[in-house]
């Protein structure tokens, strides 16, 4: 997409200035499941903490061209080197967030990640996309739901798989327990009070109808009551992945296959040896386990062992476009931001999109600049 500059609103120039728009913009409840962690939020701090700990020094007196943002993955040649993650109950924070977030991905031609548990169904984002997004797999307790998910994922177009390791039991969540979140939310007293403070998001979810789990509808007994859907996800789903499991998937799916939430060397030579094409350093933005390593710091010693072997990206912690160029300083072929992105679209809505994804690369043109970098891969040479 030409002239990206255009699509930034001067207002929001940066993350920051996002995540302040949206925490007035959106409910409590909606607000604080995007933005918390788990436990204290110790990892949630210190992914990004551990981010920005990372030196880079430029060297200004070389021959030197502008940069390349473009950056090949799994074959494909994208805008940029950062993608959009996956994220569940998009719609819950802002009314079609998923459509306007993979509209924007194909647009600018970046890789766009659906959420078994988004608000968006697996064909409608593919027509959205042409059939380039990437589907995110929770894990069905039924064979048979699982091989359906991939058979309407491969029908879609999917070309990349990407299966989680790191959901073996859901985040412990503070805020979400007082929040009483639930999908939809429960509209008690407090919550109802929150939505009266935020009448736009208010207006738009009326005319835009409750989010729901679109892609699992089909597998959602007739006439579900909704306030059993937190039971009906329980007994549906069972988070644990092994290596069993990798294998029939691995059988199952031809396209590429990427294992998220891999931060131990362990789990990636089992990823590697089972086949799969990549894996992505996460622990899930701090949203699952809370005394864990930060993830740059995972990903500094998974790299000297496993670069070239498989491809290695990164999410969790990744604010703006300087976080971008530290992280891809050390080794990652790609990264993914989640929050970031769903502050846009919070904050500006139908734009967001565009706008967030114009401000990155922005950002991170800037930095490559400053730092006397042709190519993405010449970040590496500027680690201090």
């Amino acid at each position: 997409m030409k002239n990206d500059i255009h699509f930034i609103n001067p207002k929001y120039p940066s993350v920051p200035d996002l995540r302040r728009r949206a925490k007035a913009k959106i409910p409590k409840f909606a607000f604080e499941y995007l933005d918390g962690g788990c436990n204290d939020d110790v990892s949630l701090k210190k992914n990004t903490d551990r981010i920005r700990a990372v030196e880079l020094k430029p060297k200004y007196l070389v021959d030197y061209q502008p940069p390349q943002l473009k950056t090949e993955l799994f074959g494909h040649v994208y805008d940029a080197p950062f993608g959009i993650a996956p994220v569940g109950l998009q719609g819950l924070m802002w009314p079609n967030a998923p459509e306007i977030l993979a509209k924007a991905a194909v647009d600018h031609n970046i890789p766009f990640v659906l959420s078994t548990v988004s608000t968006s169904s697996i064909e409608k984002v593919s027509k959205i996309t042409d059939g380039r997004a990437w589907f995110q797999l929770y894990h069905p307790t039924e064979m048979k739901i699982t091989k359906d998910l991939l058979h309407r994922a491969a029908v879609a177009g999917c070309p990349v798989l990407v299966i989680l390791a790191d959901v073996p039991s859901f985040g412990y969540r503070p805020r979400d327990i007082r929040n009483g979140l639930s999908m939809p939310p429960k509209m008690t007293l407090k919550n109802l009070i929150e939505v009266a403070k935020r009448p736009h998001w208010g207006f738009r979810t009326l005319v835009d109808g409750t989010p729901q789990f679109e892609t699992l509808k089909p597998y959602m007994p007739k006439n579900l009551d909704l306030s059993q859907l937190a039971k009906f996800m329980d007994a549906t789903f069972s988070g644990r992945l092994d290596e069993e499991k990798i294998k029939k998937i691995r059988d199952l799916w031809k396209g590429k296959l990427v294992l998220k939430g891999a931060e131990s060397l362990h789990d990636i030579e089992i990823a590697e040896r089972l086949g799969l094409d990549g894996v992505i350093v996460s622990n899930h933005g701090g949203r699952q386990i809370d005394m864990g390593q930060a993830t740059i710091d995972s990903l500094k010693s998974i790299v000297p062992v496993y670069k070239d072997k498989i491809t290695i990206m990164m999410d969790s912690g990744i604010r703006g476009g300087a976080d971008i160029a530290r992280v891809l300083s050390q080794g990652a072929d790609y990264t993914f931001l989640g929050r970031t992105f769903m502050y846009g679209v919070s904050a500006l809505g139908k734009k967001g999109g565009n706008h967030t994804i114009a401000m990155l690369k922005k950002q991170l043109n800037q930095v490559m600049e400053q730092l006397s970098c042709h190519q993405v891969s010449d970040l590496q040479n500027k680690v201090v």
